[in-house]
């Protein structure tokens, strides 16, 4: 039993969640394909992805997964929220998928609070001494195979940091990983994994939110920077002073043996998200695994091209006192090379970080049926009937999972095609 935690999971185990309808490489006899992916240690990329090929269309994209969440009802850290999470995520295993090899996982992941404890100890380890709790952020970064390239990105991320005020970088550590329980594809694919430490500096250590959108603007931009460089690996899976982010294509039991950071006893938080991908008609990658960096998402949102357009339409008129005029240029907002779920995350984000709760963010992107229901005040229809105008429904079937690292919650589309 855990006591004093609150614990969700969205399984196939006594909740049918999801009707799926999918392939494997293997079982179709793509041989050529399943070669061609086996075969990839000659790239630097740990994002492979076919072109739009006949019936393929890497638009169309979604996922199809288990999902996981526990919290401590009291907001204290406990390693036993660690542990809980890592054996919900066990038991999400059927939920995921394999390629060509057993230990080859679409992916699996786990958001989680920022382990204080163990940060300030392996920082210490590389002479580095952190600041207090919320003035100072780690990134989980994924960054090439070979070693000139992946410093090429920590350069990035260095150089832009000098221009972001209020922001220091106070260094580098090496994720320790364990890539034998790894399969050939995932290996050949596998990202260098680094954490940089960054400090909030004068006024900025004085406003833990301007702090969140320095290192929103500081991530962007670093983003924008490695994307000029073709086929150049680089993605920022967390960089956060309130939750860090473990992922990668894993299978459910592999997250722990994959990072030993997460067997570690001082590594604790007061909130997980776990997450075991099923990537119905998708391809697998490194970064496309869950949770991204405030959700984990199993189902599918069906109206993601006109969400895509609607976003991208408004870059040019949005404005944000947070931002100020670093807005600009942390556009775009959409990730339009990733799953829909990540996207859904990226708006997510924007709002948040604008300076909307987080509850009012999901219920912005995700309404109630609202409309014709007797069960809701006008208070509430109002609430939705206002929004309807500021943002369009991301609509599903859907169910999400999400954290800022204060708050907790799970929601489900408005079309109830989910039985959980």
């Amino acid at each position: 039993p855990l006591s004093h935690h609150s614990s969700l999971s969205s399984s196939g185990a006594d909740i049918e969640v999801h009707s799926i309808v999918a392939m494997d490489l293997a079982d179709c006899g793509v041989d050529e394909v399943v070669a061609e992916v086996a075969s990839a240690s000659t790239t630097n990329n740990s994002d492979w992805r076919p072109a739009k090929q006949g019936l393929y269309d890497p638009r169309f994209e979604k996922d199809s997964c288990g999902v996981g969440m526990i919290a401590s009802l009291t907001g204290e850290t406990a390693r036993s929220i660690v542990e809980n999470a890592l054996q919900i995520l066990e038991h999400l295993d059927h939920r995921g998928a394999r390629g060509c090899e057993l230990d080859t996982g679409d992916g699996a992941g786990m958001l989680c609070g920022m382990p204080d404890k163990f940060m300030r100890r392996v920082a210490k380890e590389i002479g580095v001494e952190l600041p207090a709790a919320r003035k100072y952020a780690v990134g989980n970064v994924f960054l090439a195979q070979e070693e000139e390239a992946a410093l090429e990105g920590k350069r990035v991320i260095q150089d832009l940091c000098e221009t972001v005020p209020g922001l220091r970088l106070l260094g580098w550590r090496k994720v320790p990983v364990s890539p034998d329980c790894l399969g050939k594809t995932a290996r050949n694919f596998q990202p260098t994994i680094e954490q940089c430490f960054v400090a909030a500096e004068g006024e900025m250590a004085k406003d833990p939110r301007k702090f969140e959108g320095a290192l929103y603007v500081l991530r962007q931009k670093a983003t924008k920077a490695a994307n000029v460089v073709a086929g150049m690996p680089f993605y920022v899976c967390s960089l956060s002073s309130r939750v860090v982010n473990y992922k990668g294509m894993l299978t459910c039991p592999g997250l722990a043996r994959y990072y030993s950071d997460l067997q570690e006893e001082d590594f604790t938080s007061h909130v997980a998200l776990v997450h075991s991908r099923f990537s119905t008609n998708t391809f697998p990658a490194w970064r496309r695994a869950h949770p991204f960096r405030y959700l984990c998402h199993n189902g599918e949102i069906n109206t993601i091209r006109g969400n895509i357009n609607a976003m991208n339409s408004r870059e040019g008129v949005m404005a944000s006192d947070i931002f100020g005029p670093e807005l600009a240029e942390c556009c775009p907002i959409v990730e339009a090379d990733q799953a829909d779920s990540a996207i859904f995350d990226n708006v997510l984000e924007l709002l948040i970080l604008s300076g909307r709760s987080m509850p009012e963010a999901v219920t912005m992107m995700q309404p109630q049926a609202w409309e014709k229901s007797s069960l809701l005040s006008q208070e509430v229809k109002d609430f939705y009937k206002y929004h309807a105008a500021v943002m369009e429904p991301w609509d599903g079937p859907a169910l999400i999972c999400f954290t800022d690292g204060d708050g907790v919650g799970a929601s489900l589309d408005r079309n109830g095609l989910r039985p959980c």
